[in-house]
């Protein structure tokens, strides 16, 4: 399949988002079909970093390169 027929939204990844909570929704809206929010915020002491709990269910941090992950733990 040729590159020209996928949106740009479609090859998107979430280490490209932009380190922003409102980036992040958008993505995760996109992602899931509708619209995700977040939970709570909390402190991983293994990550030394905040995790943003969301309703679908994952964590979210940015790690040390300024990039969306999903956090497992």
């Amino acid at each position: 399949m040729s590159s020209a027929f996928v949106k740009e939204s479609d090859s998107e990844q979430l280490k490209d988002i932009t380190p922003n909570m409102a980036s992040l929704l958008l993505f995760l809206k996109r992602e899931n079909g509708g619209a995700i929010r977040e939970l709570h915020t909390r402190f991983s002491d293994k990550h030394q970093k905040e995790v943003h709990e969301m309703s679908d269910g994952l964590g979210y941090m940015l790690n040390s390169e300024n990039q969306w992950q999903v956090v497992l733990d």
